[in-house]
């Protein structure tokens, strides 16, 4: 499953993680970047398991294996939340070899670390740091109501980075004031409500752009399909000029449109389908911004139910 050289191992991938990997982007419909971000980890962990235990495949490794990779791992600095991520996709990995009679069972079914447990909410503006940086994006230059469009999008819309390169200029519905997300994460199809003061300003950015067809948002350039490099560049450009204390990227602004929704009372199942998450349970992420909110609501109702009152005053 490897080799090594004088160097630094080099990391060859035997054909049943050629196939499981294959498996995830064909059958399970995982997107790209997924698939990606799990073949970089099985070659990450394959890379280091191999001093150890050198030319063992993941599958015929034994827990107690794992238990000291970890271990190594933590001494080494990773952090919890990236253990977390390997081990989750080495399990995916473990699933498959031990259903395809690779091996006997899945040693990782059924474990995970603490830090599992202890879900950090995901990073988010406040309201006033979304409109400061909203206020930080000019619109003088086509470049500069290009850059615009691309942080009302992803705040206003809760838009991933990917799905918003993909946009096409036939994916906005005027007439419904709605962006059509055709090819989300898993391959999810969904409809996002455009909000009125982002709908006026795509509007205009339209008739700068003009055409029928083709990339929403293109690079100025090269008139080109904008890339991932491109929304990145945009959205720190617009967070230094607001001078933000915290990093933004693409991702903070997707997180605040969940969290500000949440915050102003929307459902959790309508949230869940406009962040075009799989189900509701994916979306209580946000639920750290309810506060003390639920607790509010029960005692509101309890105040509303009498006990009944029965002979000798017992209820």
């Amino acid at each position: 499953m490897s080799s090594k050289s004088d160097s630094s191992p080099k990391v060859v991938f035997d054909p049943v993680i050629d196939g499981y990997l294959a498996y995830l982007g064909d059958v399970s419909r995982k997107a790209a970047g997924t698939v990606r971000d799990v073949r970089c980890t099985l070659r990450k962990i394959i890379g280091q398991m191999q001093e150890s235990h050198p030319d063992v495949a993941l599958w015929k490794l034994k827990l107690e294996d794992y238990i000291q990779w970890i271990n190594q791992r933590r001494v080494a600095g990773q952090s919890g939340a990236s253990l977390c991520k390997y081990l989750s996709h080495v399990r995916g990995l473990l699933e498959y070899a031990w259903r395809s009679g690779r091996s006997d069972r899945n040693v990782l079914d059924g474990f995970s670390l603490q830090d599992e447990l202890r879900r950090v909410p995901p990073g988010a503006l406040t309201e006033d740091e979304a409109r400061r940086l909203i206020e930080a994006c000019p619109a003088t230059t086509v470049p500069q109501r290009r850059d615009r469009i691309i942080v009302l999008l992803l705040y206003g819309c809760g838009l991933r980075t990917d799905e918003l390169c993909r946009l096409n200029l036939e994916d906005v519905s005027q007439e419904r004031q709605e962006l059509i997300v055709w090819k989300g994460k898993g391959d999810r199809q969904r409809v996002v409500p455009i909000p009125a003061g982002v709908f006026t300003e795509l509007l205009a950015y339209l008739g700068q752009r003009g055409g029928k067809r083709g990339a929403l948002i293109r690079t100025a350039a090269k008139s080109k399909r904008t890339s991932a490099k491109d929304v990145c560049e945009a959205v720190r450009k617009a967070a230094e000029r607001a001078h933000m204390a915290t990093r933004v990227t693409p991702k903070t602004l997707r997180h605040s449109y969940a969290t500000h929704l949440m915050d102003r009372g929307v459902d959790l199942a309508i949230i869940s389908s406009l962040m075009g998450h799989r189900s509701p349970a994916e979306t209580g992420v946000y639920l750290h911004v309810l506060g003390d909110k639920p607790r509010v609501a029960v005692d509101r109702l309890s105040s509303a139910v009498q006990p009944v009152q029965g002979k000798g005053g017992e209820p």
